[in-house]
């Protein structure tokens, strides 16, 4: 079955972004986000979200692609209980006033890489300690805080980048509706200062995202710069005008990075490690699949010389972001035995574990079951909201029909070509654009090759019909898969 359809009206956005005090009523109840500082999170604390989500609420959670935990099916008589007992672990709200509970993100792989340039988590908790005093910042404000070496964001839609370009220093750029708009290179130290005095401008537009200022309004918001050097500047807009965003990184970095980053819930970061040490690919060839083993534990010049012992990253994903309380539970008693002091969330949706080497293919293996741990698993490369009916806005069981998508896509996956299953029209799980976004409506899909959710269908079509073509043409371009617009 298939035909021409209107695309039916985007459902209402909310007005807030849930936290523990204030969670957002959802199709299974009441949806309450809890926002990790630095996006870290001991064992214990892992144990005690997952005894607290299953108390308190339906014991299923989401990761988010902030790196933050949501707790689905809370009930209001619940809500309180579940805001005290995360709160006396650490895990409680940061501010009251409606702006961002977290402020930063940083790579999962953040203070484990000897490449680093800057101390990433200490810039970022400088930053959250002064962005917390800056009000009225809209509540989904981001800064994203990339360190130099394998600690990369690329993909990530922040409001403002501080992305390191030499050791102890690194840029400041403004997101705009393309590539970020470098204001120029800030001594470590002088960075959480500097991107608060933009938040504070920012604050001040009345805007909700950066990039929905004109040009005029976001020069604004850097003048004056703080002691910047006007020549330095210049040398820097020169380098932002390069077309490849990490181009100006490559400059620094001692190790090869591609052209075209693939988008951080593509990619496996236990072989975005592997890059660190010479006797491994990029590609992956001789990593493990879901751990590696690092053979370099240099200490990071960025972090004052501190000698690590060796470890190996164990990087494994929530099949579509979704987890239950159980596999928390289970995931923090892995991370124990494996030697990880602590939880990290990751932008793929996932967690990252620094463990004992001789161990990360015991927890690997112990994982595998309900985690993605296989760097090759095509639902990698798909991403899916949870539907009906766990949202009110979703008519139709996204993640049923995103698990058949993903075995469908694997030739495409394998190619880097990512797919989006969409409840509904926001797109809340992807974004940016899909080689294939497919958009539920009343038991249909509307076919977007190559655009967003929120992109007009081409074809409407049944689940059914949809994989049937793309089992079909397996090495075909997914645009001529489904009928061209007129």
């Amino acid at each position: 079955m298939s035909g021409r359809r209107v695309l039916p009206t985007a459902p209402a956005r909310r007005g807030w972004c849930p936290g523990l005090a204030r969670p957002m009523p959802t199709g299974d109840g009441l949806l309450a986000r809890i926002h990790p500082p630095l996006g870290l999170l001991n064992p214990e604390q892992m144990r005690a979200v997952a005894k607290a989500a299953g108390a308190f609420g339906n014991g299923h959670l989401d990761v988010t692609a902030r790196a933050n935990l949501q707790v689905r099916g809370v009930r209001p008589e619940t809500q309180g209980a579940l805001a005290e007992a995360l709160t006396v672990i650490g895990l409680g709200d940061s501010r009251g006033d409606g702006g961002p509970q977290r402020l930063t993100l940083t790579s999962p792989l953040c203070g484990l890489d000897a490449g680093a340039l800057i101390d990433g988590h200490a810039v970022a908790a400088g930053i959250e300690a002064l962005g917390r005093a800056v009000a009225p910042l809209p509540a989904k404000t981001l800064v994203a805080v990339e360190a130099g070496g394998a600690c990369d964001l690329a993909g990530i839609e922040a409001d403002i980048h501080v992305r390191a370009r030499a050791l102890g220093r690194a840029a400041i750029g403004l997101a705009t509706g393309a590539e970020p708009v470098w204001l120029g290179a800030w001594p470590e130290g002088a960075l959480p200062e500097a991107v608060a005095d933009l938040l504070r401008a920012f604050a001040r537009t009345g805007a909700r995202r950066m990039r929905d200022l004109t040009d005029a309004e976001r020069a604004a918001l850097a003048s004056p710069r703080n002691g910047e050097s006007r020549a330095e500047e210049a040398t820097l807009q020169d380098k932002a005008r390069v077309p490849s965003p990490v181009r100006e990184r490559d400059r620094v970095r001692v190790e090869n990075v591609p052209e075209r980053a693939e988008p951080p819930h593509r990619r496996d970061l236990s072989v975005e490690f592997s890059s660190l040490t010479p006797a491994r690919s990029r590609t992956g060839e001789g990593a493990c699949r879901g751990s590696h083993p690092c053979s370099d534990a240099r200490p990071s010049p960025a972090e004052g010389g501190r000698q690590r012992q060796p470890f190996a990253i164990l990087a494994v994903d929530a099949p579509f972001g979704r987890c239950t309380a159980d596999m928390l539970a289970r995931l923090a008693d892995a991370a124990d035995e494996a030697g990880a002091s602590d939880i990290r969330l990751s932008p793929s949706r996932g967690f990252v574990l620094a463990v004992d080497p001789a161990r990360a293919e015991t927890a690997r293996a112990r994982l595998a079951a309900e985690f993605v741990t296989d760097p090759e698993d095509p639902r990698r490369a798909v991403a899916a909201c949870p539907g009906a009916p766990a949202c009110a806005s979703g008519s139709t069981p996204t993640l049923r029909d995103a698990a058949r998508l993903a075995e469908a896509f694997r030739p495409f996956a394998a190619r880097g070509l990512s797919a989006h299953v969409s409840g509904c029209a926001k797109g809340c799980a992807e974004p940016r654009r899909s080689a294939l976004t497919l958009v539920a409506a009343d038991g249909l899909y509307g076919a977007v090759p190559g655009g967003t959710a929120g992109d007009p269908p081409v074809e409407w079509l049944t689940i059914e019909a949809a994989l049937e073509r793309v089992r079909g043409a397996q090495t075909a371009n997914l645009e001529d898969l489904f009928r061209t617009r007129p």
